[in-house]
């Protein structure tokens, strides 16, 4: 006999209807359609569930704020009904700590910055999150036991079956801290992290540039080089969670050493500090990337061109990881993206020239939606996605 009557006809309701609901809370707004291929769930199947919600009040209609992308009147999306409950989203840069909380509608309800040398000093960096979400809570008026889970984001790769950060050289003051038990024994929810590129791709994917795309790479370019890769709507992690660490991709066995210990690794060129290093001294001073950004939007030849050179490197790479896993979209966010074409016109001729044809032919590259904030959004829409799983596999362990 199945256990919790689990292969019954009511068990397997049950199930793809919170299946249905599930990808309600992960996206917010969504199409029947785009329902059905999330959930691999047949468009009739969907139509009967979604005609039941609606009839219970749990969902209603509202129409899309753009046009169709195939013309016409604007789509019909669907909407869970306002939820007293919500999630939490913390995002760790290596220089800032911030802090936003959602409710389950997808409605961003508060959100706090606060810089800090978050490298070295993990506990304070722990304790200041924490002393934010407090904060954010207290702005948005919602009570802690209506919050129903956290996402969090580190600047580098998770090792996700230990909760700890999976490089020593890029958060030395981490290292063996494990990030998800220390949270969740302060925040008293649910807790699940993530790198930066991850929760950059998952952005784009809930309200961004991927929203309608079931397989992209999503490539960040700031002061280091990664990328979170979605394939079939889902991120690809990989084993050990590096999957996507494109910045350490050998370019030149001979090459500079990079902090990984390797030679000639593409952030050795095309990273933050390769480009700072390359513009040299402005007005009497070394810039920071964000000056140089300024200045090569301003204008400024040298710092054009600088960006321009990492492009075309980045594009090698970026060629290679579409060799292996076909994607109909490059994205390209992080700080450099606000150059604009002065970086993705590069990284598109260097992906024609070193790509496989076939797959050259179909990418499309543009620049992401979200840069500043890729990382927070990402943080709540892990945390959407993380408790609409829990939900589901309570569902099914109940039975019914």
């Amino acid at each position: 006999m199945s256990k919790n009557g689990e292969g019954t006809l009511g068990w397997l309701k049950d199930r793809n209807r919170e299946r249905v609901l599930g990808a309600l809370r992960e996206r917010g707004r969504i199409s029947q359609a785009d329902i059905a291929r999330m959930t691999g769930l047949s468009r009739t199947t969907v139509h009967t569930f979604v005609a039941e919600l609606k009839d219970s009040g749990m969902v209603h209609e509202v129409e899309a704020s753009v046009p169709d992308v195939r013309g016409g009147r604007p789509a019909v999306l669907l909407v869970l009904r306002d939820s007293s409950l919500a999630v939490v989203g913390i995002d760790f840069g290596h220089s800032h700590v911030q802090v936003a909380v959602a409710d389950l509608v997808h409605n961003l309800l508060a959100e706090r910055r606060c810089d800090l040398d978050v490298n070295y000093h993990a506990a304070e960096a722990l304790d200041t999150a924490t002393r934010m979400v407090d904060e954010v809570l207290i702005e948005a008026h919602v009570e802690r036991k209506s919050v129903i889970g956290a996402g969090i984001g580190i600047p580098g790769p998770v090792d996700r079956a230990r909760g700890t950060v999976g490089s020593t050289t890029i958060l030395p003051g981490w290292t063996g801290l494990r990030i998800e038990t220390e949270m969740q024994e302060r925040l008293g929810i649910p807790v699940e992290i993530e790198n930066d590129a991850n929760l950059g791709a998952l952005a784009e994917m809930s309200w961004g540039a991927g929203r309608e795309c079931a397989n992209f790479a999503y490539i960040k370019v700031a002061t280091g080089i990664g990328a979170g890769l979605v394939i079939d709507g889902r991120l690809l992690r990989g084993a050990s969670g590096t999957a996507g660490e494109i910045g350490h991709t050998t370019l030149d066995e001979s090459g500079a050493l990079c902090y990984c210990g390797n030679r000639g690794c593409l952030e050795t060129v095309a990273s933050g500090p390769a480009i700072i290093q390359l513009v040299g001294l402005v007005d009497g001073e070394v810039p920071s990337l964000s000056r140089i950004v300024e200045l090569a939007i301003a204008g400024d030849v040298r710092c054009r061109r600088a960006i321009s050179d990492a492009g075309h490197e980045i594009g090698v790479a970026v060629a290679g990881l579409c060799n292996l896993i076909n994607p109909e979209r490059v994205i390209v966010g992080g700080l450099l993206s606000r150059t604009g074409e002065v970086l993705l016109q590069p990284i598109r001729e260097s992906m024609r020239r070193h790509a496989v044809q076939a797959a050259a032919d179909i990418i499309d590259v543009v620049p992401a939606v979200f840069v500043e904030r890729a990382e927070l959004l990402g943080s709540l829409a892990l945390a959407l996605q993380s408790s609409s799983r829990r939900t589901a596999r309570a569902a099914v362990q109940a039975g019914g």
